[in-house]
């Protein structure tokens, strides 16, 4: 019956928190192993003492610090100096400005946001078809779970009890391979539709947009730099890319105000508090996986299909794929990695690293897919484009990612090559 309950409250829209939460006391119940109601608290509040979790909530902090300071406004026109003159600049700007949001940000849902406010009515307005514009800018957006600093693989991270830092290094070449394969995209579209000549900046335009995004530019270096050398753990270097995006915005580019901090440390909070109640209620939901022997089972199963690593990527890529059209991706994350990653690791002898980037990436295209597509509402809301319209034209992009799929499950190194 456990199972049936499980899904009958996913179907019926049930908060994915609650139906862990609610998962687990059915399963106590049923199986009349009542003793496990006293320890039920307690088994909840240690799934967050875990202090790589400090991140999720300062990497949103971040993110909200930002753009009240006007950042966003800074990057794009850094990126407009680098592509801005080519045929097509525009559509090249919002994905090398949406690479620059992913390695501050961290959220597909919050860059798309921004982005899609920002980026769709400048193309639109330069003569592009909207729906591609709104298409590119939805794209764009899928760079922030790859790109580090991601939630997700904070997430993941924790979940797997690998250290962030490495998880981070991981998503570095996939990140770029997919900003270079959605250019590629641009450029074979720009070539078929025939899109409007952009202008490169003068050396002097160039010169100042340079310089008013260097203080913007403190915050990724901060984050990647303090990983890299070894000179801070992701949690602090998310602490002090918090406090560098608020000194930047009040002292350098005077738009982000001190008497804004509490609504922003709401919203945070708000946000924050999802996701943490999220992976507490996973945690007793475990209960439910461990007594079930559920990755046993399943490892039975598909080890009786293939013993090919690369097979059973492909098998589990789409799985995924159809998980991700359902489930939001930060929870299908935590649903998922406790029973899949055991089999990948054990059974396959697949690098965690390898089966977190593959996975992670895999369920943000729900973002962008029926019948949820959080990301795809989002972009039509934030550019009042249909939605449909946004759909038709953000195939290619899609498609590129399902490449790039296949290439990461098929080379590890992809993954593995940084850490």
């Amino acid at each position: 019956m456990t199972p049936i309950t499980f899904a009958i409250m996913l179907m019926i829209a049930v908060p994915v928190p609650l139906v862990l939460a609610l998962t687990a006391i059915w399963y106590i119940w049923e199986s009349g192993n009542t003793v496990l109601y006293d320890s039920f608290a307690q088994k909840m509040f240690a799934g967050l003492e875990n202090y790589g979790l400090l991140a999720i909530p300062l990497f949103m902090l971040t993110g909200e610090m930002m753009n009240e300071g006007g950042m966003t406004r800074r990057l794009i026109n850094a990126a407009r100096v680098f592509v801005g003159g080519f045929r097509g600049g525009l559509a090249y700007i919002n994905l090398l400005a949406n690479m620059f949001m992913a390695a501050i940000i961290g959220s597909a849902t919050a860059q798309i946001s921004v982005m899609a406010r920002a980026m769709t009515p400048e193309m639109e307005k330069e003569g592009y078809d909207v729906g591609f514009a709104a298409a590119t800018t939805a794209a764009g957006g899928l760079l922030a779970p790859v790109i580090p600093p991601s939630m997700m693989f904070v997430i993941y991270g924790v979940l797997a009890q690998i250290p962030i830092g490495d998880m981070f290094l991981a998503g570095i070449l996939p990140g770029l391979l997919m900003a270079a394969a959605f250019g590629g995209v641009v450029f074979v579209i720009g070539l078929a539709s025939g899109f409007p000549k952009g202008a490169w900046f003068t050396r002097r335009e160039a010169f100042s947009a340079l310089l008013f995004c260097l203080p913007a530019a403190l915050i990724p270096l901060a984050i990647i730099g303090g990983i890299l050398f070894g000179i801070a753990t992701p949690t602090e270097s998310a602490a002090i890319a918090s406090l560098i995006a608020f000194l930047v915005g009040w002292l350098i580019y005077g738009e982000l105000k001190p008497g804004s901090l509490f609504s922003i440390f709401k919203r945070t909070a708000v946000n924050a508090s999802m996701i943490v109640f999220m992976i507490a209620a996973a945690n007793v939901f475990g209960w439910v996986i461990i007594y079930e022997a559920l990755p046993q089972k399943l490892a039975a199963l598909i080890t009786s299909v293939t013993s090919d690593p690369f097979l059973f990527l492909l098998i589990v890529n789409l799985v995924l794929l159809f998980v991700g059209m359902l489930i939001d991706g930060i929870a299908a994350v935590i649903l998922i990695s406790p029973i899949l990653l055991p089999i990948a690791m054990n059974d396959y002898d697949i690098s965690p690293y390898q089966f977190g980037v593959v996975m992670c990436l895999n369920l943000v295209l729900g973002l962008l897919t029926p019948p949820v597509g959080v990301g795809l509402y989002i972009t039509s809301s934030m550019s009042g484009v249909p939605s449909g319209r946004i759909l038709k034209s953000l195939w290619p992009f899609l498609l590129a990612v399902a490449v790039i799929l296949i290439l990461l499950s098929r080379f590890p190194w992809l993954s593995t090559a940084l850490i």
